[in-house]
């Protein structure tokens, strides 16, 4: 391709919009433009990036014995219903774009396809003799983002490979999860990435088991926790570890003591001199289930660790049935609007006692009204068609970390006072339920080996896979028949990759002040020829039959033919981070044209002849 002939347009400052590197450079290059809120249109230089990632992605997938297939966009509420995640997507996370046709009937674009995947098994599999089954597909996917930013990273629209299995058993589903695991890694190494593959929680689409692959970027939006011996990586939201040991207390008797301005643990232990792991903090949640039911939760935690807010939802789903519900739409720290909903009285915050009485709840609190969105955390909505209402009583949890506890400190419900020298079952009760809901951090003791201590990593999370089970095949009545003759439910699993988000956190991971650094692998172009002066005919001659000459040769080859200074174009060819630049100029009188790699600026000059033969060596060293 001709540059002269290309749409393509540089800017030389950063857009206002763009918050990260890869984003602003993206922008920059011509790569990708926005066209409203989380939306952008993918130019043809990043064109070719996604269809070189996605060529990447579907010979591994191939490879495995996976069929591909293309799944519709628009999905039906009720597929959504049968599965119970309606709900949950179009209100409580909120990320469903959802519609009315012109009969009345409502739809959704697809953020994921596992109903539609799971009625096209339930209608076309019959027989354990059908399976193991593999299906994927690379299409659009669609988000209603709260906050789009970062561009490709959180878009409303972008480009996903998602894969559906089925299976007669647990054992069959481990087996392509495996393999799912080395085609994963495969796609990343083949497209030029550090990347770790990390134990992750499994959040709205379920399962027993998960794995997210991540790219290593210091402007990654999740915190990877993982030890240098290599046996451990999980996302901090999974990730376990040992706490620190408990300091000893000083008090001996229980007594409570006026403690002025102590509302943090760090100014309570400043004033009573104490260690934080001799306190039990109190922390207060407030849950929306789907039926409209509120729970306010009270989480009892040792004082230096704090809530993992993930773990403690997944906890608070598994008490759904409590509840008469099936899951959890909103998990939130009410703030003052929130509790005036169903406070009775005033609460003792930063004061808070492990036995808080209930009747800090109203008997009949005001319920909240019907709306859609979830844009408001302090006032989430209510399924249409809920009960609505709060539990009279506080759920009462209490962490790993605060049950062994001795003569410890915590709040004594009274605003200004705490207690000191207590314990379980003595002066407070210890919580029926106990609960691991703590958040694992850097430089805690790694569980499979205490020597070995938690490192810390920023990642770009670009694919996940999952094990399933039975959750949608159950839910939706999609079942084979078993040898035996009896009906089962298929075993499935799940696997995604964010195409378009893998292109750009390649971006994020590998860039200099000049620009983007494009692994060979998913480069838009291999190499781009720089004429330095197109009045020069012998320069136009030469990068003429080496542009001929290389692309004829599969080495994709760009050709910088505009009437701009040199400077122009290198700083160009920099911004746009072909791989290697060939530069027709003063060294042609030797017969020898100059190549700079973009990665080191390392400059090379190499006769005209041998140049094709070069790259070629390169290309495929850097590739392999």
């Amino acid at each position: 391709m001709r540059l002269s002939q290309m749409l393509f347009v540089t800017l030389r400052e950063d857009p206002a919009e763009a918050e990260i590197p890869s984003h602003k450079l993206l922008l920059r290059a011509g790569y990708i433009r926005r066209i409203g809120s989380g939306i952008y249109a993918y130019l043809p230089l990043m064109w070719r990036v996604l269809k070189k990632v996605s060529q990447i992605v579907r010979e591994e997938m191939d490879a495995t014995g996976a069929q591909e297939c293309l799944l519709p966009q628009l999905q039906p509420a009720d597929l959504w219903r049968e599965s119970g995640r309606w709900d949950t997507y179009t209100q409580a996370e909120g990320i469903m774009f959802a519609m009315t046709d012109r009969q009345q009937r409502e739809l959704g674009l697809g953020p994921t396809h596992e109903e539609v995947i799971t009625t096209i098994a339930k209608d076309m599999i019959r027989s354990y003799r059908q399976l193991p089954l593999h299906l994927y597909q690379i299409q659009t996917k669609f988000r209603d983002e709260i906050r789009p930013r970062f561009g490709l990273m959180r878009g409303r629209e972008f480009i996903m490979k998602d894969g559906y299995s089925f299976h007669t058993n647990e054992e069959s589903l481990k087996k392509t999860y495996q393999d799912m695991a080395q085609a994963y890694s495969n796609m990343l190494r083949r497209s030029g990435l550090q990347f770790r593959a990390v134990d992750a929680d499994s959040g709205a689409i379920g399962g027993s088991g998960s794995q997210e692959f991540m790219v290593l970027a210091e402007a990654g939006e999740d915190e990877v926790l993982y030890t240098e011996d290599g046996q451990y990586a999980a996302n901090v939201e999974k990730a376990v570890s040992m706490p620190a040991d408990v300091e000893p207390s000083p008090f001996a008797t229980f007594e409570k003591r006026e403690t002025p301005g102590t509302e943090t643990i760090d100014k309570l232990c400043k004033f009573l001199k104490c260690s934080p792991t001799q306190v039990v903090k109190n922390v207060l949640y407030q849950a929306v289930y789907d039926n409209g039911i509120t729970v306010l939760v009270l989480v009892s935690i040792r004082g230096d660790q704090d809530v993992n807010q993930v773990k403690l939802l997944n906890e608070l789903t598994k008490l759904a049935g409590n509840y008469q519900a099936k899951t959890v739409l909103f998990l939130t720290v009410p703030d003052a609007e929130a509790q005036r909903k169903w406070a009775a009285k005033s609460l003792p915050l930063g004061y808070m006692a492990p036995d808080l009485a209930d009747d800090y709840i109203a008997s009949n609190p005001p319920q909240p009204p019907l709306t859609k969105g979830g844009q408001e955390d302090s006032n989430p909505p209510l399924t249409k068609g809920g009960q609505g209402g709060v539990s009279p009583k506080f759920l009462r949890l209490v962490d790993r970390t605060a049950v062994d506890l001795t003569n410890f400190v915590t709040g004594s419900n009274e605003s200004g006072y705490h207690v000191v020298g207590a314990n379980w079952n003595k002066e407070f009760p210890l919580p029926a339920t106990v609960v691991g809901v703590r958040t694992a951090k850097k430089g805690d003791r790694a569980v499979h080996n205490p020597e070995q201590t938690l490192e810390s990593a920023r990642g770009i999370e670009v694919g996940h896979i999952f094990q399933l089970g039975t959750k949608y095949s159950q839910a939706m009545g999609a079942t084979y028949t078993s040898e035996q003759g009896e009906e089962m439910p298929f075993v499935m699993g799940c696997y995604g990759v964010g195409v378009s988000r893998l292109a750009q956190s390649a971006v994020e991971q590998s860039y200099d002040k000049d620009g983007i650094i494009w692994p060979v692998a998913i480069a838009p172009y291999h190499a781009i020829i720089s004429i330095p002066n197109i009045s020069d005919a012998q320069q136009v001659e030469v990068a003429e039959k080496l542009y001929a000459q290389l692309n004829q040769s599969g080495i994709e080859t760009l050709l910088d033919d505009r009437d701009e200074r040199a400077g122009v174009k290198f700083k160009d060819a920099d911004l746009i981070g072909i791989p290697y630049r060939i530069v027709p100029g003063r060294s042609l009188k030797a017969g020898k044209v100059e190549v700079v790699e973009r990665a080191t600026h390392q400059s090379h000059e190499i006769l005209i002849d041998e140049v094709n033969s070069t790259l070629k060596q390169w290309i495929e060293a850097a590739i392999n």
